[in-house]
Protein backbone atom coordinates (compact mmCIF):
# COMPACT_ATOMS: atom_id res chain seq x y z
CA UNK A 1 0.00 0.00 0.00
CA UNK A 2 1.60 3.43 -1.08
CA UNK A 3 1.74 6.46 2.10
CA UNK A 4 0.24 9.48 1.17
CA UNK A 5 3.11 12.33 1.40
CA UNK A 6 1.38 16.15 1.92
CA UNK A 7 3.53 19.05 1.01
CA UNK A 8 3.22 22.41 0.37
CA UNK A 9 5.40 24.36 -2.25
CA UNK A 10 6.14 27.37 -3.27
CA UNK A 11 6.49 28.03 -7.07
CA UNK A 12 7.52 31.16 -9.06
CA UNK A 13 4.82 32.41 -11.62
CA UNK A 14 4.58 35.37 -13.84
CA UNK A 15 1.23 36.24 -13.50
CA UNK A 16 -0.10 37.56 -17.02
CA UNK A 17 -1.59 41.02 -17.63
CA UNK A 18 -4.86 39.70 -16.59
CA UNK A 19 -3.81 37.36 -13.82
CA UNK A 20 -3.36 34.06 -15.17
CA UNK A 21 -2.30 30.50 -14.96
CA UNK A 22 -0.32 29.38 -17.68
CA UNK A 23 1.37 26.23 -18.43
CA UNK A 24 3.01 23.96 -21.25
CA UNK A 25 1.87 20.79 -21.96
CA UNK A 26 3.66 18.03 -23.78
CA UNK A 27 3.13 14.13 -23.50
CA UNK A 28 5.16 11.06 -25.02
CA UNK A 29 8.50 13.51 -25.67
CA UNK A 30 11.38 11.15 -24.50
CA UNK A 31 13.45 10.86 -27.24
CA UNK A 32 15.17 7.13 -28.41
CA UNK A 33 17.44 5.04 -25.98
CA UNK A 34 19.96 4.95 -28.63
CA UNK A 35 22.09 8.16 -29.95
CA UNK A 36 21.91 10.47 -29.98
CA UNK A 37 18.78 10.01 -27.90
CA UNK A 38 16.46 12.48 -29.08
CA UNK A 39 14.49 12.25 -32.26
CA UNK A 40 14.39 15.65 -34.22
CA UNK A 41 10.66 15.81 -33.19
CA UNK A 42 11.62 16.01 -29.72
CA UNK A 43 14.29 18.55 -30.73
CA UNK A 44 11.94 20.77 -31.98
CA UNK A 45 8.79 20.79 -30.02
CA UNK A 46 11.71 21.38 -27.00
CA UNK A 47 12.83 24.56 -29.17
CA UNK A 48 9.02 25.52 -30.00
CA UNK A 49 8.05 25.05 -26.23
CA UNK A 50 10.74 28.03 -25.35
CA UNK A 51 9.43 30.33 -28.00
CA UNK A 52 5.84 30.00 -26.76
CA UNK A 53 7.17 30.10 -22.60
CA UNK A 54 8.53 33.33 -23.50
CA UNK A 55 5.75 34.53 -26.35
CA UNK A 56 2.72 33.47 -25.10
CA UNK A 57 3.86 33.37 -21.17
CA UNK A 58 4.61 29.84 -18.81
CA UNK A 59 4.89 29.30 -15.41
CA UNK A 60 5.41 25.46 -15.59
CA UNK A 61 5.36 22.70 -17.96
CA UNK A 62 3.45 19.81 -17.38
CA UNK A 63 4.90 16.48 -18.64
CA UNK A 64 2.43 13.94 -19.39
CA UNK A 65 4.24 10.64 -19.53
CA UNK A 66 6.49 8.74 -21.35
CA UNK A 67 9.47 10.67 -20.51
CA UNK A 68 11.85 7.64 -21.58
CA UNK A 69 11.67 5.52 -24.80
CA UNK A 70 11.63 2.85 -24.77
CA UNK A 71 11.66 1.45 -20.84
CA UNK A 72 12.56 4.43 -18.72
CA UNK A 73 15.79 4.68 -17.24
CA UNK A 74 17.77 2.15 -14.73
CA UNK A 75 18.87 4.04 -12.20
CA UNK A 76 19.41 7.98 -11.34
CA UNK A 77 22.52 8.30 -12.68
CA UNK A 78 21.11 6.85 -15.91
CA UNK A 79 22.96 9.06 -18.68
CA UNK A 80 19.42 9.78 -20.65
CA UNK A 81 18.35 12.06 -17.66
CA UNK A 82 21.06 14.22 -19.32
CA UNK A 83 20.91 13.21 -23.30
CA UNK A 84 17.07 13.32 -23.54
CA UNK A 85 16.18 15.99 -20.82
CA UNK A 86 18.73 18.28 -19.56
CA UNK A 87 20.61 18.64 -22.93
CA UNK A 88 17.29 19.03 -24.91
CA UNK A 89 14.80 21.65 -22.99
CA UNK A 90 17.62 24.21 -23.20
CA UNK A 91 15.55 27.46 -24.44
CA UNK A 92 16.13 30.04 -22.37
CA UNK A 93 12.20 30.52 -22.38
CA UNK A 94 12.41 26.92 -20.65
CA UNK A 95 15.33 27.02 -18.58
CA UNK A 96 13.63 28.62 -15.19
CA UNK A 97 10.26 26.94 -15.56
CA UNK A 98 9.70 23.96 -13.07
CA UNK A 99 8.30 20.97 -14.37
CA UNK A 100 5.71 18.79 -13.30
CA UNK A 101 6.05 15.35 -14.38
CA UNK A 102 4.00 11.96 -14.39
CA UNK A 103 4.66 8.45 -15.26
CA UNK A 104 4.01 6.79 -18.51
CA UNK A 105 3.94 3.13 -19.51
CA UNK A 106 7.64 2.87 -20.80
CA UNK A 107 8.58 4.71 -17.20
CA UNK A 108 6.88 1.98 -15.72
CA UNK A 109 8.76 -0.46 -17.90
CA UNK A 110 12.46 0.93 -16.36
CA UNK A 111 12.81 2.43 -12.68
CA UNK A 112 10.85 4.79 -11.82
CA UNK A 113 11.82 5.02 -8.50
CA UNK A 114 15.03 6.48 -9.67
CA UNK A 115 12.87 9.34 -11.47
CA UNK A 116 11.60 9.65 -8.06
CA UNK A 117 15.55 10.07 -6.92
CA UNK A 118 17.09 11.94 -9.54
CA UNK A 119 16.11 15.03 -7.71
CA UNK A 120 19.01 14.86 -5.87
CA UNK A 121 21.10 15.25 -8.73
CA UNK A 122 18.86 18.39 -10.82
CA UNK A 123 17.40 22.09 -10.43
CA UNK A 124 15.42 20.86 -12.72
CA UNK A 125 13.91 17.38 -11.21
CA UNK A 126 11.58 16.92 -8.18
CA UNK A 127 10.08 13.62 -7.88
CA UNK A 128 9.67 13.03 -4.24
CA UNK A 129 7.26 10.57 -3.74
CA UNK A 130 4.41 7.95 -4.98
CA UNK A 131 1.85 10.67 -4.25
CA UNK A 132 0.81 13.89 -2.31
CA UNK A 133 -1.16 16.67 -2.16
CA UNK A 134 0.99 20.17 -3.59
CA UNK A 135 -0.43 23.47 -3.43
CA UNK A 136 0.69 26.09 -5.60
CA UNK A 137 1.39 30.14 -4.72
CA UNK A 138 2.08 31.67 -7.92
CA UNK A 139 4.45 35.16 -7.53
CA UNK A 140 7.26 34.00 -5.34
CA UNK A 141 10.81 33.60 -5.78
CA UNK A 142 11.50 30.34 -5.74
CA UNK A 143 10.12 26.57 -5.12
CA UNK A 144 10.60 25.88 -1.42
CA UNK A 145 9.31 22.52 -0.23
CA UNK A 146 7.62 22.96 3.24
CA UNK A 147 7.42 20.11 6.13
CA UNK A 148 6.77 16.82 4.43
CA UNK A 149 5.03 14.16 6.68
CA UNK A 150 4.17 10.60 5.96
CA UNK A 151 7.44 10.17 3.93
CA UNK A 152 8.22 6.04 4.37
CA UNK A 153 10.73 5.13 5.77
CA UNK A 154 14.29 5.02 3.49
CA UNK A 155 12.47 7.46 1.19
CA UNK A 156 14.80 10.58 0.54
CA UNK A 157 14.12 13.51 0.44
CA UNK A 158 15.19 15.34 -2.35
CA UNK A 159 16.89 19.08 -2.47
CA UNK A 160 14.40 22.14 -4.36
CA UNK A 161 14.28 21.21 -7.98
CA UNK A 162 12.72 23.00 -11.23
CA UNK A 163 11.83 19.44 -12.52
CA UNK A 164 8.96 18.24 -9.86
CA UNK A 165 8.00 14.78 -10.03
CA UNK A 166 7.01 14.33 -6.15
CA UNK A 167 4.98 11.22 -6.31
CA UNK A 168 3.16 9.01 -8.60
CA UNK A 169 0.03 11.28 -8.53
CA UNK A 170 -0.44 14.51 -6.49
CA UNK A 171 -2.66 17.49 -6.61
CA UNK A 172 -1.60 21.28 -7.51
CA UNK A 173 -3.58 24.10 -6.06
CA UNK A 174 -3.14 26.98 -8.49
CA UNK A 175 -3.91 30.21 -7.51
CA UNK A 176 -5.04 32.88 -10.13
CA UNK A 177 -3.36 35.92 -9.57
CA UNK A 178 -4.92 39.17 -8.80
CA UNK A 179 -8.15 37.29 -8.07
CA UNK A 180 -9.51 35.39 -5.07
CA UNK A 181 -10.19 32.33 -7.48
CA UNK A 182 -8.05 29.13 -7.10
CA UNK A 183 -7.26 26.15 -9.39
CA UNK A 184 -6.55 22.66 -8.87
CA UNK A 185 -4.72 20.36 -11.23
CA UNK A 186 -4.74 16.72 -10.06
CA UNK A 187 -2.26 14.26 -11.45
CA UNK A 188 -2.48 10.50 -11.68
CA UNK A 189 -0.83 7.45 -12.16
CA UNK A 190 -2.95 6.03 -15.12
CA UNK A 191 -0.53 3.12 -15.02
CA UNK A 192 -0.41 2.21 -11.69
CA UNK A 193 -4.67 2.27 -11.91
CA UNK A 194 -4.98 0.58 -15.09
CA UNK A 195 -2.01 -1.27 -15.61
CA UNK A 196 0.64 -1.29 -18.07
CA UNK A 197 0.77 -1.74 -21.64
CA UNK A 198 2.66 -1.62 -24.91
CA UNK A 199 2.58 2.00 -26.73
CA UNK A 200 4.32 -0.27 -30.26
CA UNK A 201 1.81 -3.37 -31.45
CA UNK A 202 -1.22 -4.98 -31.39
CA UNK A 203 -2.32 -5.96 -27.94
CA UNK A 204 -0.99 -3.40 -25.80
CA UNK A 205 -4.34 -2.10 -23.78
CA UNK A 206 -3.80 -1.86 -20.15
CA UNK A 207 -3.85 -5.49 -18.43
CA UNK A 208 -5.16 -4.47 -14.94
CA UNK A 209 -3.19 -2.95 -12.39
CA UNK A 210 -0.27 -4.78 -10.70
CA UNK A 211 -1.44 -4.25 -7.10
CA UNK A 212 -5.33 -3.55 -6.51
CA UNK A 213 -4.66 -2.42 -3.54
CA UNK A 214 -2.62 0.91 -4.35
CA UNK A 215 -4.90 1.31 -7.52
CA UNK A 216 -8.09 1.57 -5.15
CA UNK A 217 -6.17 3.85 -2.77
CA UNK A 218 -5.51 5.76 -5.63
CA UNK A 219 -8.92 5.90 -6.48
CA UNK A 220 -10.09 7.00 -3.06
CA UNK A 221 -7.44 9.48 -2.74
CA UNK A 222 -9.15 11.08 -6.29
CA UNK A 223 -12.03 11.18 -4.81
CA UNK A 224 -10.96 12.96 -1.64
CA UNK A 225 -9.29 15.65 -4.10
CA UNK A 226 -11.76 16.20 -6.68
CA UNK A 227 -14.68 16.52 -3.31
CA UNK A 228 -12.21 19.15 -1.41
CA UNK A 229 -12.15 20.93 -5.07
CA UNK A 230 -15.59 21.90 -4.99
CA UNK A 231 -14.86 26.09 -4.32
CA UNK A 232 -12.08 25.88 -7.10
CA UNK A 233 -13.13 27.37 -10.53
CA UNK A 234 -11.20 25.39 -12.14
CA UNK A 235 -10.32 21.76 -11.68
CA UNK A 236 -7.87 19.81 -14.06
CA UNK A 237 -6.53 16.09 -13.87
CA UNK A 238 -3.99 14.65 -15.80
CA UNK A 239 -2.89 11.19 -16.75
CA UNK A 240 -0.73 9.59 -19.10
CA UNK A 241 -3.55 7.33 -20.85
CA UNK A 242 -6.57 8.44 -22.62
CA UNK A 243 -9.95 8.47 -21.28
CA UNK A 244 -10.88 9.28 -25.24
CA UNK A 245 -9.10 8.71 -28.39
CA UNK A 246 -9.86 8.30 -31.83
CA UNK A 247 -6.39 7.29 -32.43
CA UNK A 248 -4.14 4.15 -32.10
CA UNK A 249 -4.68 2.97 -28.84
CA UNK A 250 -8.02 4.28 -28.49
CA UNK A 251 -10.25 4.78 -25.40
CA UNK A 252 -8.80 3.14 -22.32
CA UNK A 253 -11.52 1.40 -20.59
CA UNK A 254 -10.36 1.07 -17.02
CA UNK A 255 -10.54 5.01 -16.89
CA UNK A 256 -14.19 5.11 -19.15
CA UNK A 257 -15.50 2.83 -16.09
CA UNK A 258 -13.71 4.42 -12.94
CA UNK A 259 -12.69 8.04 -14.19
CA UNK A 260 -15.26 9.30 -16.55
CA UNK A 261 -17.96 9.27 -13.93
CA UNK A 262 -16.03 11.26 -11.28
CA UNK A 263 -15.15 13.14 -14.06
CA UNK A 264 -18.51 14.37 -14.88
CA UNK A 265 -19.44 14.13 -10.93
CA UNK A 266 -17.25 16.97 -9.54
CA UNK A 267 -18.13 19.07 -12.89
CA UNK A 268 -14.27 19.08 -14.14
CA UNK A 269 -13.04 21.26 -16.46
CA UNK A 270 -10.42 19.32 -18.67
CA UNK A 271 -8.59 16.16 -18.33
CA UNK A 272 -5.05 15.56 -19.96
CA UNK A 273 -2.99 13.13 -21.27
CA UNK A 274 -0.94 11.65 -23.89
CA UNK A 275 -0.06 7.72 -24.91
CA UNK A 276 -1.71 8.62 -28.73
CA UNK A 277 0.98 10.12 -30.85
CA UNK A 278 -0.66 13.16 -32.22
CA UNK A 279 -3.18 15.97 -30.78
CA UNK A 280 -6.79 16.17 -29.94
CA UNK A 281 -9.87 17.78 -28.30
CA UNK A 282 -12.65 16.21 -27.37
CA UNK A 283 -15.59 17.17 -25.53
CA UNK A 284 -18.04 15.11 -23.99
CA UNK A 285 -20.45 14.90 -20.92
CA UNK A 286 -19.21 19.22 -19.83
CA UNK A 287 -15.83 18.27 -19.72
CA UNK A 288 -13.19 18.70 -22.08
CA UNK A 289 -10.37 15.95 -22.99
CA UNK A 290 -6.99 17.16 -24.25
CA UNK A 291 -4.62 14.59 -25.86
CA UNK A 292 -1.07 15.75 -26.40
CA UNK A 293 1.12 13.15 -26.87
CA UNK A 294 3.14 14.65 -29.83
CA UNK A 295 6.49 15.26 -28.45
CA UNK A 296 8.41 12.96 -29.94
CA UNK A 297 6.29 10.70 -32.30
CA UNK A 298 3.76 11.72 -34.62
CA UNK A 299 0.80 9.39 -36.08
CA UNK A 300 -2.33 9.81 -37.97
CA UNK A 301 -4.87 6.78 -37.18
CA UNK A 302 -7.93 7.78 -36.35
CA UNK A 303 -8.76 3.93 -36.20
CA UNK A 304 -11.38 4.36 -33.24
CA UNK A 305 -12.67 7.07 -34.09
CA UNK A 306 -16.19 4.85 -33.73
CA UNK A 307 -15.30 4.46 -30.55
CA UNK A 308 -15.70 7.55 -28.82
CA UNK A 309 -19.05 9.43 -28.21
CA UNK A 310 -20.57 10.85 -31.37
CA UNK A 311 -19.76 14.50 -32.38
CA UNK A 312 -17.64 14.38 -29.41
CA UNK A 313 -14.10 15.02 -31.25
CA UNK A 314 -13.60 18.51 -32.21
CA UNK A 315 -9.85 18.60 -33.26
CA UNK A 316 -7.52 15.99 -34.42
CA UNK A 317 -4.22 16.65 -35.62
CA UNK A 318 -1.48 13.62 -36.55
CA UNK A 319 0.07 14.72 -39.75
CA UNK A 320 2.99 12.36 -40.26
CA UNK A 321 5.39 14.60 -41.50
CA UNK A 322 4.96 17.32 -38.88
CA UNK A 323 8.04 17.89 -36.77
CA UNK A 324 5.35 17.62 -33.55
CA UNK A 325 3.85 19.80 -31.41
CA UNK A 326 2.28 20.14 -27.44
CA UNK A 327 -0.76 22.38 -26.15
CA UNK A 328 -0.62 25.98 -24.06
CA UNK A 329 -2.96 26.47 -21.37
CA UNK A 330 -4.15 29.78 -19.59
CA UNK A 331 -6.62 29.65 -17.05
CA UNK A 332 -7.94 33.34 -15.53
CA UNK A 333 -11.14 34.65 -14.06
CA UNK A 334 -12.99 34.23 -17.29
CA UNK A 335 -12.03 30.63 -19.14
CA UNK A 336 -9.90 28.02 -19.47
CA UNK A 337 -7.92 28.68 -23.04
CA UNK A 338 -6.54 25.81 -24.84
CA UNK A 339 -4.56 26.20 -27.83
CA UNK A 340 -3.09 23.42 -29.77
CA UNK A 341 0.25 24.38 -31.59
CA UNK A 342 2.55 22.74 -33.73
CA UNK A 343 6.62 22.88 -33.27
CA UNK A 344 6.72 24.82 -36.52
CA UNK A 345 4.66 27.97 -34.07
CA UNK A 346 1.84 27.40 -36.07
CA UNK A 347 -2.08 27.44 -34.23
CA UNK A 348 -3.19 25.04 -34.63
CA UNK A 349 -6.32 24.87 -33.23
CA UNK A 350 -8.10 27.02 -29.89
CA UNK A 351 -11.06 26.32 -27.23
CA UNK A 352 -12.04 28.49 -24.37
CA UNK A 353 -13.73 26.62 -21.57
CA UNK A 354 -16.14 28.76 -19.21
CA UNK A 355 -15.17 28.39 -15.64
CA UNK A 356 -17.12 25.77 -13.41
CA UNK A 357 -20.37 26.97 -12.19
CA UNK A 358 -20.14 27.28 -7.80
Amino acid sequence: MLALLWMTVTVAAGGGPEGAVQFLAVGDWGGVPDPPFATPREVATAAAMGRAATDLGADFVLALGDNFYYKGVQDEWDPRFQETFEQVFTAPGLRELPWFVLAGNHDHAGNVTAQLAYGHHSPRWHFLHYYYSLRLVLGCPQAVPKSPRGVPQGVPKPPVSRRHFPHYYYSLRLSLPGTNASARLLVLDTVLLCGGGDDFGAGGAPRGPRDAGAAAAQLAWLRGRLAAARHDRYVLVAGHYPVWSVAEHGPTACLVRLLRPLLRHHRVTAYLCGHDHNLQFLEEGGVGYVVSGAGNFVEESQRHGAAVPPGSLRFFFGAPASPGGFAHLRLDAHAATITFLEATGRILYRVALPPRDL
